[in-house]
């Protein structure tokens, strides 16, 4: 799978872009906010129909535009297929094949991509929001339904904390209402809890044993599922849903008192632990860095498994942030099969045979040109 065309339009600081890109190592080099990151920004949009830096879709729009546009010709399966992606107020159109797709969780898919950047260095230390995010973006990818569910299970979240806070307000209010969004949470949080066990499991038997290989085997890696609700792995749908209406019932009248929905996947999170220890609390920056780095290189492979191919990456001003032994190992581990995008400011000092051979793009002000 890889993208050979790109075409941008009124998206951030390109007035007008046209690209095509080598299938397996591909460098844009330039100053910070010249627009490299603009571009990775685009290739993510083009594969999730959203960015990774903002939730404001207008600001993926020139100011001055209706729109923003985004086109994209990929290979996959040996067959060529465009992508099209059109941000405006009014808010998203998106095509595959050239036919628009009214969903956009029936478009996601269509390319697969792997997004590493220094912010996902804070996936092991950060909140447990950018680890819900990591976990939902990436099963999203191989099982699109998925981002289905969790927008039906937001939309009730917020109709439900909103009830909650009404009743709040009026003790003694009838609770009819309340229960039947509990109804209508449970079914999808049951859902999305059962496949994110899943993809868990699967993440579990790539990401120990490439860890254990960046760590030069000293150290061995595991990954816990930290639920707000005693659910288990080995807990099918029916399961799941008795347990949450258990506890839902247990403390419905918490929640009103506080105005809140106290329970879910959205106060979910993982954890991990490195011999046997919480590296998030205990481990050393280099050992939540070495977490990260098998949690990325495991997606490629965990994603490749399961659609056939592997995805796209980029690296997104991320090769600075790693030690050389670590930048050896993901450069050594992506060679030659993975189409990869890495953006920098230079690259004097990395030496790799990766990217000897890579074709080398300069931008400057919102324009790009390719090295001769």
């Amino acid at each position: 799978m890889y993208i050979h065309e790109l075409s941008l339009r009124s998206f951030r600081n390109y007035d007008s872009l046209s690209l095509t890109f080598d299938h397996t190592i591909n460098v844009i080099i330039g100053e910070n906010a010249q627009g490299k990151t603009n571009l990775m920004e685009a290739i993510y949009v083009l594969a999730f129909t959203k960015s990774h830096r903002t939730p404001r879709d207008k600001e993926l729009i020139q100011w001055d535009a209706e729109y923003g546009k985004i086109k994209g010709s990929i290979y996959k399966r040996n067959r060529r297929f465009p992508l099209e992606v059109i941000v405006s107020s009014k808010g998203k159109k998106v095509k595959f094949n050239h036919i628009e797709q009214k969903r956009l969780s029936d478009y996601i898919g269509a390319i697969n991509v792997v997004m590493f950047a220094p912010e996902d260095l804070n996936l092991v230390k950060g909140s447990p929001q950018v680890r819900r995010r990591f976990i939902d973006m990436e099963i999203g990818q191989i099982q699109p339904t998925y981002i289905y569910h969790l927008g039906q299970y937001q939309k009730v979240l917020r109709q439900r904390n909103s009830l909650l806070k009404d009743l709040q307000r009026k003790p003694g209010a009838d609770r009819t209402m309340l229960r039947v969004l509990t109804d209508q949470l449970i079914e999808h949080a049951a859902m999305i809890v059962n496949r994110r066990f899943k993809f868990l499991h699967l993440l579990r038997e790539w990401a120990t044993p490439i860890h254990e290989g960046i760590s030069r085997h000293l150290e061995e890696l595991e990954i816990f599922y930290d639920a707000s609700v005693k659910v288990s792995e080995d807990m099918d749908l029916e399961t799941l849903k008795n347990t949450y209406e258990a506890k839902f019932s247990e403390i419905e009248t918490k929640e009103v008192e506080r105005g809140t929905t106290l329970a879910g996947p959205h106060r979910d999170d993982l954890i991990f632990h490195v011999n046997g220890k919480d590296v998030q609390t205990y481990g050393s920056q280099g050992q939540q860095r070495t977490t990260a780095l098998s949690l990325k290189l495991a997606e490629i492979e965990l994603i490749h498994s399961e659609v056939g191919e592997y995805p796209i990456l980029l690296l997104d001003d991320v090769l600075s942030e790693l030690d050389d032994f670590r930048q050896s190992h993901l450069l050594h581990t992506i060679q030659g099969k993975v189409q990869t995008f890495v953006s920098t400011t230079n690259i004097d000092g990395i030496e790799h045979e990766a990217l000897k051979n890579a074709e080398i793009f300069h931008v400057k002000e919102g324009t790009i040109d390719l090295e001769k």
